[in-house]
Parts: structure tokens; sequence; C-alpha cells
């Protein structure tokens, strides 16, 4: 059975969460808290995190980013600020979904179980040992899920690895945004294109000696990107 941690410190809203997803069959607990939330995300081992943007004590952003530093567990942010730079915020620490309220329990559990099922599906699957790519300086070793460059490690999250890996396996090929979001995200009926420009920001951020003059992702304007080789 999922673990899920509910990070919400309006009660009424946690507990609604709470009520449609063990419906669904998850464990859920609840911290009303972002201290208490943040400690609990840390310390034990939960499939996923259902977290509230505003929060006593330690708000949502910043919960995120402690959690994406040690872990990869999938991340929804939730939020009554329909402001796209929050969003655009939450994604760039490391969310795998941003949903604004007021949204619909069941959607909310739709999209629980789609980025279970696309963790789960990563986590499991049986790849040949030592399946690496390697490109001027850039190591991507698929079996462990680990980037070098230039022999440095770099971190990335769960989402960042597969596009970053998706990329680099369809080399010289002009992918649009829609094609990756499809590829990556697996759900075509929520989510937002947006997401996949957040993200090559970030692998950008992570991989080339200099984002204005990217040696391995390209863009192509009105289209999409390109991984040179």
């Amino acid at each position: 059975m999922s673990k899920i941690l509910i990070i919400e410190d309006e009660e009424a809203i946690a507990e609604l969460e709470k009520d449609y997803l063990e419906l669904s069959g998850f464990e859920v607990e609840i911290a009303n808290r972002g201290d208490i939330g943040l400690k609990k995300a840390l310390e034990e081992e939960y499939d996923l995190v259902i977290l509230d943007l505003m929060l006593p004590e330690v708000d949502g952003f910043e919960i995120c980013r402690q959690v994406r530093d040690q872990k990869n567990t999938p991340i929804i942010m939730v939020s009554a600020k329909k402001d796209d730079i929050d969003k655009i915020r939450g994604l760039g620490l490391g969310a795998d979904d941003y949903m604004t309220k007021p949204f619909s329990p069941s959607e909310l559990v739709a999209r629980v179980k789609a980025h279970l099922e696309r963790y789960n599906r990563l986590i499991g699957s049986g790849r040949p040992q030592n399946d690496t790519i390697e490109i001027r300086g850039l190591k991507i070793d698929k079996t462990a899920r680990r980037v070098w460059v230039n022999g440095e490690e770099k971190p990335f999250t769960t989402k960042e690895f597969d596009l970053l890996t998706f990329l680099a396996e369809n080399p010289n090929r002009v992918l649009t945004k829609d094609e990756l979001f499809r590829k990556i995200w697996d759900m075509e009926s929520v989510g937002d294109i947006a997401t996949v420009t957040v993200h090559i920001k970030k692998i950008r951020e992570k991989i080339e000696f200099n984002t204005a003059k990217p040696q391995y992702i390209e863009t192509i304007w009105g289209v999409g990107y390109r991984f040179k080789v």
C-alpha cells in the first residue's frame, strides 16, 4: 500500500483529501504545520507528498527545496495562489506537479495515481548493468540514474533525469514541448507544458558551461528542443 504525506494547514481540506485517498486504497498521514511536515518528509519514508504552499513555520517552497535535495519522492504542490511565478518557482524547486485550489478531490486522486504509477515504473524497471550515454564530458548512467559533467556528479530529480535521458537518446532530432510532455509526464489530460520549459532550464543550469550558449540542449524557437551531438 502506497503511503502518502499531506502537509496542509487547513484541517478541513486535509481531511477531505485524506478521505478520498484512503477510499482509493492509500495510507495517508497529515501534518498541519510546515516544520512538522518537513521533519516527517525527511525522516520517514513516503511514496508521495502533497504539499501546500502557504504553511505556518516553514513554507512549501522551503519544504520542497529541502526534500528534493535529499529524496526523489514525487511532490504535488497545491496552492490558492494562481500566479504563474509561483507555479514556475515550485516546479523549478523540483515539484512534480502544481495544482491550484479549488480543485476536485477526484482530480487530486487521479494525479496521485498517475505520478505513483510513473515513479514505480521507473524505479522498478530492469535495465542492463552499466547502461550509459557519454557525450563530450556528459555521462548519463541509466542504470544508477546518475549524471556527471566533466567528472563531477550533478543531482537530478526524477523528471529532470528522464527528460535529459530522452533527449540524449534522440540526438539531433527536434522534439516539440507537447511531445516531451506526453513522453515524460505520461498524462496528457492533466498538467501544463510550461513544466517542460522549467525543467529544461534546470537541466541546462546543471550541464551547460554557458546557459546562454548551450552546447547540449538547443532551443528551436517556436518548435521545441534538440539535443546536439
